[in-house]
């Protein structure tokens, strides 16, 4: 007999077979396991509560505790009282494992190929320095675009971008594309690639289709510990939430949603009146803020107060698959 749970934070199911022997527990725990290294549960999704999960699998909840409490021990998945359990792992270990293993096996085979050709150790290793020190050169001298829809993430992303490759970033939004001016289209005309999020690589294509210029796309994720340190306060805390743009609070918003934190309560604002600001800081009891209205918000906060900055993190396999791409592109053109 196979029972089925529809999660309700993202359309996911597990099941489980009475009859093969393997204990249920184990087999709770294998299905998690699953669901996110396939990137179908994702860092700060809520886990149903135990009682959910053992109802509707028809198992008993010491099933579902035990398959949880092993997952917790392991780090992969994270309890918080009066909030519920959130996958707490990131994927990107198990990934990355496998890659290097693939990488390490190539670098083997081209050793062995050059000792057998009368190649030594020494000059192998010159040989893998010296076409190191000729991608990174290609990188550097490479301008790209970032384009998202507002001003804040195209330059926080734009930023890790450029702390992570050689390459230089110019962060610009899709109202710059719409409304494009001389400075905009010379910016567009001089760079090599133009990256954008996924969710936005089409209407950057549409828009900057005229000036032919390659569009890449990339994932971003919110940053764990922001969701972790927000899911550590009591139920009542009072939170504001501070940022420049409209399109960012509505994304912080789905975010919060996403991980399981839609009832926490919450003041949302863009105001720029530093009266209005003021009134807002002293109503909560913790403020959250986008990167660009960090110094607005300190210089107006009291010391006492706790400060987060809400921060997305450009995925790091995207951000490997744009380096490949990019050195493509070089070499074509």
């Amino acid at each position: 007999m196979i029972n089925t749970v529809n999660f309700e934070v993202v359309k996911i199911y597990i099941k489980l077979d009475k009859e093969s022997g393997v204990p249920l527990y184990l087999q709770v725990k294998k299905h998690i396991m699953y669901l996110i290294k396939n990137d179908i549960l994702r860092v700060g999704n809520k886990m149903p509560t135990e009682r959910e999960l053992s109802e509707s699998l028809k198992v008993s909840r010491n099933t579902i505790s035990s398959a949880y409490n092993d997952l917790e021990q392991e780090g992969v998945l994270k309890s918080y009282q009066g909030r519920g359990t959130f996958v707490a792992e990131d994927t990107n270990p198990w990934k990355i494992q496998n890659v290097k293993e693939k990488i390490v096996k190539f670098i083997d085979l081209a050793f062995e190929e050059g000792v057998e050709t009368g190649i030594s150790p020494d000059e192998f290793l010159e040989i893998v320095n010296k076409r190191i020190k000729e991608k990174r050169n290609i990188m550097s001298k490479i301008t790209a675009v970032y384009v998202e829809c507002n001003i804040e993430q195209s330059k926080m992303f734009s930023d890790q971008l450029i702390e992570s490759t050689d390459i230089n970033v110019i962060p610009l939004t899709i109202d710059d594309l719409k409304n494009v001016n001389s400075k905009v289209e010379n910016i567009i005309k001089n760079c090599q690639v133009i990256i954008s999020t996924f969710n936005h690589v089409n209407e950057v294509n549409n828009l900057t289709s005229k000036f032919k210029k390659e569009v890449i796309g990339v994932a971003i994720n919110v940053d764990l510990e922001t969701i972790v340190k927000i899911a550590k306060y009591p139920d009542k805390t009072k939170f504001a939430f501070v940022c420049i743009s409209n399109e960012f609070m509505f994304k912080v918003r789905g975010a919060l949603e996403r991980a399981g934190l839609e009832n926490i309560d919450i003041k949302y604002t863009n105001t720029t009146d530093i009266v209005e600001l003021k009134k807002i800081i002293n109503s909560c009891s913790v403020v959250l803020v986008s990167p660009g209205r960090y110094k607005d918000v300190k210089d107006n906060i009291s010391d006492s107060k706790p400060i987060l900055k809400f921060l997305y993190n450009l995925d790091e396999n995207s951000v490997k698959t744009l380096k490949s791409k990019i050195i493509e592109l070089k070499y074509q053109n």
